[in-house]
């Protein structure tokens, strides 16, 4: 499983670790990443992702996870996350 967020894209960071001596040496920022289950509005439906704990916050702050998703932009959701997007569009316009 990557170290990915499903929602955001944010990944894997790599830096340095810096001693006092100015030694520097490879380390790898990781993600605040947290196994949780969203509830779709408009499918009705409970989902788990893989998601950040800023795109928890996200999600929240945008309405839930209908909101978030048709805000987003295909190109940084994982594929699980754009059939969803996919779903909840489809069955807004039926609904509309």
């Amino acid at each position: 499983m990557s170290r990915k967020c499903e929602l955001t894209g944010k990944g894997v960071q790599s830096g340095n670790n810096v001693s006092h001596a100015n030694n520097k040496t490879k380390r790898r920022f990781l993600p605040n990443l947290c196994d949780v289950t969203l509830i779709s509005d408009a499918l009705g439906q409970r989902f788990r992702l893989r998601v950040s704990a800023h795109a928890l916050r996200s999600v929240e702050h945008r309405g839930g996870l209908d909101a978030f998703l048709m805000k987003a932009s295909e190109n940084e959701l994982s594929m699980r996350a754009r059939l969803l997007r996919r779903q909840i569009a489809k069955k807004t316009a039926e609904a509309a």
